[in-house]
């Protein structure tokens, strides 16, 4: 096969979009049964809800590729001598996108899955999407898990960035069942003018109120959260709320029979509130709506000062390093190809590399402890 041969067959089969979702269809259940194979996301492997196993985590990024031609389209070139218009070629599929830092890019943008273990190059890449719209990561990637999480009924948790909101971890938890390890949106941020040093601050959200049991009688608990954090708070005499964070104790959940999850965690309370022990509900439901409390958004399974978080959420850092890997392949860090669905299918070809990696330094590494 020549390259001519690869171009005719890529652009008469394999771009096809009918296609190229068979291809990703095959692709996910192929790099699930990868992923396995090498000991990640198996449902005999070990963690629970309360404490995830790194092994059993999944890890997802948005990605924008710089298109081919610095040209945008529309852009048009006028030669001052002649007077004629020339249209430079351009990336019809590209568009502005923001990164997390703020910053507006120009590009194709996708959404990149993977599981990652422990040895260098243990990395698995699940899936890889084109994100149709600016702002359209996180529908993006919800979609894309959804047709994901039969091919891994393993995963015990979901790495994602802020693009997530309530209505998105709504739907990990409450209809894929997936914890979702991941920040709330801060309620602004307090830049120093002296350095690029950013000070957060989290908001605090009413969440509901508890009648609980004490030794001095009955109260009624105000539970608050403070950027996912669940507390109880008070009113102090100069009229803010002083919170008080509560413990994790356990991450549990219950199915339906219409197949969905129900989510609860249970918090030990303070010493001055009788130490016992309280279980919060961590999906909404029609009372938060009636209320219009968004509690999926302010309120997060595992919080970012709970002693897991960190050693969940630092596996986020390999999504960094497969976006920048995926710069180091590309011809002056510009995409290969133009258009989403080449450039799609060039991301497959990507991971088939990746996985196939994965899968050899493996199998070295089963001869060796066998020899």
């Amino acid at each position: 096969m020549r390259r001519h041969h690869y171009l005719y067959g890529r652009t008469t089969y394999l771009t096809q979009p009918e296609v190229l979702e068979r291809l990703r269809a095959v692709h996910r259940q192929h790099a699930a049964a990868q992923a396995k194979r090498i000991g990640l996301l198996n449902p005999a492997g070990g963690g629970s809800w309360t404490h995830p196993d790194l092994d059993r985590v999944v890890h997802a990024d948005g990605k924008v590729i710089t298109p081919l031609f610095r040209a945008r389209p529309g852009d048009k070139i006028i030669n001052k001598h002649t007077g004629e218009i020339r249209y430079p070629r351009a990336d019809t599929d590209a568009a502005l996108h923001v990164e997390g830092t703020g910053e507006m890019v120009w590009g194709c943008k996708y959404v990149i899955i993977a599981a990652r273990g422990q040895h260098p190059n243990a990395r698995i890449i699940l899936d890889a999407g084109h994100v149709d719209h600016p702002g359209g990561e996180a529908a993006q990637a919800v979609t894309m898990f959804t047709a994901l999480a039969p091919e891994i009924p393993g995963a015990q948790a979901v790495i994602y960035d802020g693009a997530l909101r309530g209505v998105h971890h709504q739907t990990f938890l409450r209809d894929l069942g997936i914890l979702t390890v991941s920040r709330v949106a801060a309620a602004r941020r307090i830049h120093n003018k002296n350095s690029k040093a950013v000070k957060r601050v989290d908001k605090i959200v009413y969440v509901e109120t508890k009648r609980i049991t004490t030794p001095t009688g009955t109260v009624d608990l105000k539970l608050f959260s403070r950027g996912g954090q669940l507390g109880v708070g008070e009113l102090t005499d100069t009229g803010e709320i002083a919170f008080i964070a509560l413990e994790r104790v356990r991450t549990h959940r219950a199915q339906s029979k219409a197949g969905t999850y129900r989510w609860y965690n249970d918090h030990r309370l303070p010493t001055e509130h009788g130490g016992g022990m309280i279980t919060v509900r961590l999906h909404a439901n029609t009372d938060d709506t009636k209320r219009k409390f968004n509690r999926t958004e302010n309120v997060r399974p595992i919080p970012p000062d709970d002693p897991d978080f960190d050693r969940l959420y630092a596996r986020r850092n390999d999504a960094e390093s497969i976006n920048r890997h995926l710069d180091d392949t590309l011809w002056l860090r510009r995409a290969h190809s133009i258009g989403q669905h080449r450039q799609t299918l060039n991301l497959l070809t990507y991971a088939l590399c990746v996985n196939g990696l994965a899968l050899h330094l493996h199998r070295r590494r089963q001869h060796a402890t066998a020899a």
